[in-house]
């Protein structure tokens, strides 16, 4: 049976309609509730950020693409403040939304246009924080491409002393374009 808190109202990301387990604390309900008020899940998105394209265009003003060749891609991303967590340094997220743009886009050097790319599998090593204003320099590159599968590496590694900070690869897959 759950039961609802007596302050849960008092949250501002509170469903109306929430129910705690009763085998939860409900103090511990509380801080919960208390952690995702405090890191904004209350704050309305606005309307210029609810559009078709807003994520990409935003990650897009991180990154700066330093060389492309076939099969690899090298930028520097820049750690700045919208993109970071409350310890001040890269988001996790952020990395991971780098992982996915970067991997695409070097999957791409290699797989014709006519082919779409459905993202299999992505796999991150969080070797270490990437401090608030630093630059990394994020290498990709194609480690094997064949009819059906286009496995993309990615290391990233601070410019500032080239210490490797994330480890990664992307497996996709190759399908034809639907032709409806």
């Amino acid at each position: 049976m759950a039961h609802k808190p007596p302050s849960s109202s008092s949250s501002l990301c509170a469903s109306p309609s929430l129910k705690i387990s009763e085998e939860m604390n409900p103090q511990h309900a509380e801080e919960t509730l208390r952690f995702f008020t405090v890191m904004g899940a209350a704050n309305p998105i606005p309307d210029h950020c609810n559009a078709r394209g807003f994520f990409h265009d935003f990650l897009r003003t991180f990154i700066t693409v330093d060389h492309i060749q076939r099969g690899q891609i090298t930028c520097t991303i820049l750690a700045k403040p919208p993109i970071c967590n409350a310890y001040g340094t890269l988001h996790g997220g952020a990395v991971a939304s780098f992982v996915d743009v970067l991997s695409r886009a070097c999957a791409r050097t290699v797989v014709a246009e006519d082919k779409e790319l459905f993202l299999g599998e992505t796999s991150i090593s969080y070797l270490s924080a990437t401090p608030i204003d630093e630059e990394v320099i994020a290498n990709a590159s194609v480690v094997k491409s064949g009819r059906n599968l286009t496995v993309v590496a990615l290391d990233f590694k601070l410019k500032k002393t080239g210490n490797s900070v994330y480890i990664c690869h992307s497996t996709f897959y190759n399908m034809p374009a639907s032709s409806l």
